[in-house]
């Protein structure tokens, strides 16, 4: 499978915009820039979607796993928080932490927590990212 996004960018870093798509139209023309990455303004910034993929990924892996173990989410939420630090000459992602709130019926917290892991360690997004990447889960009842 492939797919694409896009960055559209007129200007200087600082009064610059830009604009954001995805190829399957649920960004079009979505706007980012200095302001919105870094000034918290409206608009996206590269961060932000990265969280939001990796805690798509994420879930989405551990629905599998937890399949392959006889098990169904009732309901799964999951926050990444995305870090972005000032490091030598420049910036860089140095952190993901994932946040899971989970309602598994028949699960119980080691296996949670397992299975929670290898969701972790084994999503394709997890895979891309050379941050460090933590987590908290926890199963609701």
């Amino acid at each position: 499978m492939k797919t694409h996004g896009s960055a559209v960018w007129q200007g200087g870093i600082k009064d610059g915009r830009g604009a954001i798509s995805t190829r399957s139209g649920a960004l079009t023309d979505y706007p980012y820039g200095f302001s919105s990455r870094f000034e918290g303004k409206p608009g996206t910034n590269p961060e932000e979607l990265i969280g939001a993929a990796h805690a798509g990924c994420f879930t989405m892996a551990l629905s599998l796993i937890l399949g392959e173990a006889g098990l169904t989410a009732e309901r799964m939420e999951t926050r990444a928080d995305v870090t972005l630090d000032k490091v030598d000459d420049g910036f860089a992602i140095t952190a993901v932490h994932l946040t899971l709130r989970a309602k598994i019926p028949g699960a119980d917290q080691a296996k949670f927590e397992e299975l929670a892991g290898k969701a972790k360690a084994g999503c394709p997004v997890s895979k891309l990212l050379k941050a460090e990447i933590t987590m908290d889960a926890s199963l609701e009842s």
